[in-house]
This record gives structure tokens, C-alpha cells and sequence, in this order.
């Protein structure tokens, strides 16, 4: 009898063992369910909706405050659970400037803010390369080479991410037509306008385009000089349009009597018409789309086939960006942007600007798309899917970095974030007929009374 009970007595024990844990495993399931959607236990032990900052700054290490409560300093390069809404977030080092910015966390989802830099209060100065004379000047995508043009054929190529800044030339004569030299000149002269200058993404080709008799297109291996392909003098004819398709500019796109090719560099060879009748073109990867016809068209660069989207209205501009995980196309016409989903065409944003652009810029990893029509700038933020409108402060402006702008206005330089925050006035004296750059997220270059300097702004 004794041992039915323990046996029965066991069995309950075992029973309610499981039972406890199938509760606990139904409780722990429903906390992290409510977690993940955004549900917090706040003060009072009231149930909160919530979502989450990460922030990340450069240099590393900055002090972050939300919404003024200090005691609450943490290092950047890390993520806060915080209550839905608006929050100012603001970044401090010691000898540093600051950041800051309002952000609005939307329920259960994450706000991501990648791109604050500070700089040091007291910079020190020195100039970095001597006697710099140039018509045009350009400088890489990564920040690292600027080239310097000038009327001669003897052109500089200045390295910026070392120590010393190693200066080498590129003889052009023979790269480019737009060239003369006198009998027995010791050398010759480029009377050729350069319009445009777009560096491939290994950061050792620049495709130029060039105004003379006739527009010139020509692509340059900064490395390898000889390398160098005349587009228009190998093919004997005449594009409106040529664009880098891959990372180290072997093939290309080109637009010739509103028709569509791509052309293999290497190997000197341009396809059959991959499109007719273009008004407007881009891609991604190879991903095609483009507008003719009053219609919008989809396809791959190397596929015949097609889909026509949607008719639009004349001078419609397209672009096709991938953000996260996510492609989307973008229209533009006139005032008005729109915003698709790539896969099945779902509309997700639409917005109206003031200005018609003239410039468009896609953010690094499509984080952002940059409208400009001379001092007049549209940012639409993709990590919030909304538009901010503002004013540079002068044409005279670039990118310092992925996400920084600078401009020269009376020669002083005056830097803001993609979205025009954080305005903020650097130096003095400073040319606006160079590039301005930043090179290893320490060294500010800029061009001043014809000699590179440098300015250290991060330790």
C-alpha cells in the first residue's frame, strides 16, 4: 500500500513538474512575443509600447544623453530600448564638438543612426602637398586619390591616405582627342572641357566625358594609364550617354541614337540594341528599367524580355535603389516623387518638393535620396520614409564622406549632415575650386592659397 501511494505520489510530482514548465515555456513565449512587438514594463510597473535606437559615431566612444538625462551617459556603438516617440539624442566627447538630433522611435521597430561624426575642438594644421594648380578636380569614392586636370597633358594623381601624400603623373596625349602639341613642343596642351568625371567603384577608373569638337568619351586607368580606353575613338561613333555597369568600368552602358547598348571595354565589342527610344535609364546590378514611350519598362540588362510597368507622363525620371534588404524604384516628375516596392510594385511612399531637381543622389546603401537644384536640397530619410527640405550654403559643395556634406561659402567651410543637420563652420580660407575630403576618419583636406592642407580631426 505504502509503495501505490509513493508511486501515485510520484506521478504527481512528475505531472505538476511538466505542468509548471509547459506554463513557464507559454509565459517566457508571451514575454518575448511582447518584447519583440515592442511592449516594455516602464515605471509604475505601467505596460508600455516601445522600440529601439542604435547609434554608432565617429570616432567611436562618444557620450550619449536622451532627452537631457545625463546620468544616463553611455558609450555610442550601442542600442537603447526606448518609449515610442520623440527624443532628443545628443553626442559629446571630450575635446570634441557635439551632435544632436530628434528622432522619432515608432513602436516595435529599430531606428538605426550610423553616420554622426564630431570633430575635434583644436586641430592641428600642416600642409600636406605643395604648389596645387588644377582646371578640374575630382577625387575617388573612397576619399583616398584625388586627381588634378589641367590644360596640359600631364595630369597629377595625389594619394591622401598616407602619412605623406605621394604625388604621381598621368600622361594623357594619348588617351584622350582632345589634344594638340606643336612640333617640337616638348608638351602638349588638353583643349577639351571636361563635363563630367564618374569613378568606377574600385576606385581605378574614371569614366570622362568631354566637350571639343564633339563630345568625347573616354574612360582613364588611374593605375594603369595605358589601359585606358577612348570610348568614342574606338567605336567610331557618337554616344549621348555612357555609364559605368560594373565595378572596375569593363563594361558600360551607352545610349547611341536614343538606343540602348552595353559595351565590353576589355574586349572592344558593343551589343545589339538592349532598348529603344530611351528618355531615361538605370539599373541595379542588372536590373533594368527605363522610361520610353510614356511608358515604363522592366527588365535585365541581358534578357530581351520586358514589362511595362505603368505610363507616365513626359520627362519622368526613374531609379531603381536597395535598401536593407529591399530594392524599390523611384519615379520623379516634376514636383513629385513616388516610391515602389521592386518585387510587386506596392506603393509605399509618395511626396511632393517645392523644387523641380536637377541632381539626384541615391545614399550609400540607399539610406537616403538627395534632390538639389542649386542651394535648394530634398532629402527623403528611407529609415523614416520622410522628407526634409533645406538650403545649402552655397553651389559650391560636395560630399566629404557617404554622408556629410560640405560647402565653400567666402571661403569658409561649412559642413551638415545628408539631412542638413548638424550645420557646422570648420575652417578658413579655403578654395572652392578643389575637393574637400576626409581619408582614413581622421584627416580633413582642403585646398588654400594653392597647397593642400591637412587637419587632424579625430584622435
Amino acid at each position: 500500500m505504502d509503495l501505490e501511494k509513493r508511486a501515485r505520489r510520484q506521478s504527481l510530482k512528475v505531472i505538476t513538474s511538466e505542468i509548471i514548465m509547459v506554463i513557464t515555456v507559454i509565459i517566457t513565449v508571451i514575454v518575448l512575443a511582447f518584447l519583440v512587438s515592442g511592449y516594455w514594463i516602464g515605471s509604475g510597473f505601467k505596460v508600455e509600447r516601445q522600440g529601439m535606437l542604435q547609434i554608432h559615431s565617429m570616432p567611436t566612444g562618444a557620450n550619449v544623453a536622451v532627452d537631457g538625462d545625463a546620468p544616463w551617459f553611455q558609450r555610442t556603438n550601442t542600442s537603447k530600448v526606448l518609449t515610442s516617440g520623440e527624443h532628443e539624442v545628443v553626442l559629446t566627447k571630450d575635446g570634441y564638438d557635439s551632435w544632436r538630433k530628434t528622432v522619432n522611435i515608432s513602436e516595435g521597430l529599430l531606428y538605426r543612426i550610423q553616420y554622426p561624426r564630431l570633430f575635434l575642438l583644436e586641430r592641428e594644421k600642416s600642409v600636406a602637398y605643395n604648389n596645387v594648380t588644377a582646371d578640374f578636380s575630382t577625387i575617388s569614392p573612397d576619399y583616398n586619390l584625388m586627381l588634378l586636370a589641367n590644360n596640359t597633358t600631364t595630369w597629377t594623381l595625389l594619394r591622401l591616405d598616407r602619412d605623406e601624400v605621394k604625388a604621381t603623373t598621368i600622361d594623357v596625349s594619348e588617351i584622350f582627342n582632345s589634344v594638340s602639341k606643336a612640333e617640337g613642343a616638348k608638351e602638349g596642351l588638353f583643349t577639351g572641357k571636361i563635363l563630367s568625371a564618374n569613378w568606377s567603384s574600385d576606385n581605378e577608373h574614371i569614366l570622362f566625358k568631354v566637350g571639343s569638337d564633339k563630345i568625347e568619351w573616354v574612360v582613364l586607368n588611374v593605375k594603369n594609364p595605358l589601359e585606358s580606353v577612348n570610348i568614342t575613338r574606338e567605336f567610331a561613333t557618337d554616344f549621348s550617354d555612357v555609364r559605368i555597369f560594373d565595378n572596375s568600368a569593363s563594361n558600360l552602358l551607352a545610349i547611341r541614337d536614343n538606343n540602348l547598348h552595353k559595351i565590353d571595354a576589355s574586349n572592344r565589342q558593343i551589343s545589339a540594341i538592349i532598348a529603344e527610344n530611351i528618355k531615361s535609364y538605370d539599373f541595379y546590378e542588372s536590373d533594368l528599367i527605363y522610361f520610353s514611350n510614356n511608358k515604363i519598362f522592366l527588365g535585365k540588362i541581358n534578357d530581351e524580355k520586358t514589362e511595362i510597368l505603368t505610363e507616365v507622363e513626359d520627362g519622368t525620371r526613374v531609379r531603381i535603389s536597395k535598401f536593407y534588404d529591399e530594392k524599390y524604384i523611384l519615379m520623379f516628375s516634376n514636383h513629385n516623387l513616388e516610391i515602389f516596392k521592386y518585387e510587386n510594385l506596392e506603393p509605399i511612399f509618395s511626396g511632393e518638393i517645392s523644387f523641380v531637381p536637377q541632381a539626384l543622389k541615391i545614399g550609400h546603401g540607399g539610406s537616403f535620396v538627395f534632390m538639389q537644384d542649386g542651394v535648394n536640397v530634398a532629402v527623403l530619410d528611407m529609415e523614416i520614409m520622410a522628407i526634409r527640405e533645406w538650403q545649402l550654403d552655397s553651389i559650391n559643395f560636395g560630399w566629404l564622406d557617404s554622408n556629410m556634406l560640405y560647402a565653400v561659402n567666402n571661403n569658409k567651410l561649412i559642413v551638415y549632415d545628408f539631412d542638413g543637420l548638424n550645420r557646422r563652420e570648420l575652417s578658413d580660407n579655403v578654395s572652392s575650386h578643389f575637393p574637400v575630403a576626409i581619408t582614413n576618419n581622421k584627416w580633413l583636406y582642403y585646398v588654400s592659397d594653392n597647397a593642400l592642407i591637412r587637419e587632424i580631426i579625430a584622435q
